[in-house]
């Protein structure tokens, strides 16, 4: 399991069970406070290979059916010397764009003949330019190829029909957020929040890593206490330690 880990067991159980019960986070120097441990380096490193067994897990599912799709831009910490020479707005240093997918399953209620849309699973790919070619690459292996995407009109988005069944892009206004995408909006903001709220600071580097936390509890919301028990599996399977 973590036979290679100079940190005792008894502390990596301790971990998972502390990130798995708090729906929100838990920061690195709040957890080395719970632990009480003497080197918050250690706690950092452990907890970020925790993240990275959730974003190993979550990796094995594709995206299926009806699937929201848009982006959202994160801000992260900068340098001082990417301080002296920051840019404003897109391409900025401080904004990373992100790919947000979300299954997004339409249900009618019978008696009303409203329609409201289920959410089942989540993605966020840290991108790694704004070209088409890398939402290209996050469609294609994320997404499965008989689904159906929406998206805003988003010149990203033009060849995502070479990788799907089928693409329903519409221009983006108020009402394309609320009835076209919304799942994909609301979790962005939820994360924007969390992740401003817990960790206040996330180096660019590392938010894919933070992502794939916010990802793995929102899509087993409903999990409850078993939660910290499937975090154990994907650490038992060493999802992070083959990636190394």
């Amino acid at each position: 399991m973590m036979e290679n880990a100079k940190l005792p067991f008894r502390t990596w159980y301790l971990a998972m069970a502390f990130m798995s019960f708090s729906k929100k986070g838990i920061s690195a120097k709040e957890l080395q406070r719970q632990l009480g441990h003497s080197r918050y380096e250690s706690i950092w490193s452990m907890m970020h290979r925790i993240r990275q067994a959730m974003g190993q897990r979550d990796s094995l599912y594709i995206l299926e059916g009806m699937v929201e799709m848009d982006e959202g831009y994160f801000t992260t910490e900068t340098s001082k010397r990417d301080k002296q020479n920051l840019k404003r707005g897109r391409g900025s240093q401080k904004q990373v764009n992100v790919a947000i997918m979300a299954e997004s399953i339409p249900l009618e209620d019978y008696k009303t003949g409203n329609v409201q849309k289920q959410c089942r699973y989540f993605k966020m790919k840290v991108l790694e330019s704004h070209r088409s070619e890398d939402i290209n690459k996050v469609v294609d292996k994320n997404i499965d190829e008989r689904s159906i995407v929406f998206s805003d009109k988003s010149t990203s988005y033009l060849d995502i029909s070479n990788y799907i069944e089928v693409h329903v892009s519409e221009k983006s206004t108020k009402e394309t957020t609320v009835k076209t995408l919304p799942w994909v909006h609301i979790a962005i903001s939820n994360a924007k929040r969390t992740l401003l709220g817990i960790y206040h600071k996330v180096k660019g580097k590392y938010l894919q890593l933070y992502l794939d936390e916010f990802c793995y509890k929102l899509n087993r919301r409903y999990f409850g206490e078993r939660l910290f028990s499937r975090l154990t599996i994907a650490m038992a399977n060493n999802y992070w330690y083959n990636n190394e």
